[in-house]
């Protein structure tokens, strides 16, 4: 079943998202070369203990760290270690995840290590987060889960190839295994979003006030195809070409959405796209 929240837990999910805007500005920070993903878990483990939140990530099937952290052609669900050091000209997709009260928040960015990234890894990291506002546009009322798939995937379709580089086979991979989700007490909740079109999976559910997603694109710069690693978590393209990861969890409310996970609550990026933000809560 699709959960619905009341205006006072929308509220608490606020909450929740900004502890997670946090750990994104401070690990942001530190994603630096010389810098082991493990760091940057440390980074977000002290964030979450400073805002008296839990961390969603840690033990989550297992799950050993408060992040994921995932570098070039990982996907997602990469584990920080010791043993990986940013480099300069890396990329990275930070995956971060909180809970206050027992409501989560969830979201993700692509930062770039250093200098000297190639033009088609700054263009495909810009690609994967205006597809990802591009879906958040289309959650209004009365649209349907496929509107905002729908959205993301014309958006990723209708922009240039990226030119064949050393990290490019020349097209866009809109990542299939993987997709956005409901959000509330739990971190992955019905409905399941897919990040393109699918006739066999129908319409889906109206979009109704107090219906939460946590929308997320996974674009590569080749395949759409992944395979899992040995430790049963590490998600890398087949192919080894790079990827990037976005994601903000965004409640829909009866004055429209407000994107939980955004400082500003989605405002300035929405009020571009034509689209007016609810209000913040907590403002």
């Amino acid at each position: 079943m699709v959960q619905i929240k009341t205006p006072e837990q929308i509220a608490k999910m606020r909450e929740a998202g900004l502890v997670v805007a946090a750990i994104h500005a401070a690990t942001r920070e530190a994603a630096v070369p010389g810098a082991t993903t493990r760091d940057l878990d440390e980074v977000s483990r002290k964030v979450i203990a400073e805002h008296g939140a839990k961390s969603n990530f840690l033990g989550y099937g297992g799950f050993p760290a408060t992040i994921c952290t995932s570098v070039n052609e990982v996907v997602v669900h990469g584990i920080p270690d010791d043993k990986t050091v940013l480099k300069d000209g890396d990329i990275i997709s930070i995956d971060a995840g909180a809970i206050v009260d027992g409501w989560h928040g969830d979201a993700a960015y692509t930062a770039f290590v250093g200098t000297g990234h190639a033009p088609e890894l700054v263009e495909l990291s810009r690609v994967t987060e205006e597809s990802m506002w591009a879906g958040i546009a289309a959650m209004k009322l009365g649209n349907r889960l496929v509107d905002i798939s729908k959205a993301i995937e014309t958006y990723i379709k209708r922009q240039p190839r990226p030119s064949v580089g050393e990290h490019s086979l020349g097209r866009y991979g809109i990542v299939e295994d993987y997709g956005g989700h409901g959000i509330g007490t739990e971190m992955h909740m019905d409905p399941h979003l897919l990040n393109y079109v699918s006739r066999k999976r129908g319409k889906g559910p109206k979009l109704v006030p107090g219906l939460c997603l946590a929308i997320e694109p996974m674009v590569s710069l080749g395949t759409p195809h992944t395979e899992v690693l040995k430790d049963d978590w590490t998600v890398v393209t087949t192919d080894g070409t790079w990827s990037s990861h976005w994601e903000h969890s965004i409640a829909l409310t009866e004055e429209g959405p407000l994107v939980l996970t955004a400082v500003d609550g989605g405002k300035a990026k929405l009020a571009e796209l034509g689209v007016t933000a609810a209000p913040d809560p907590l403002a």
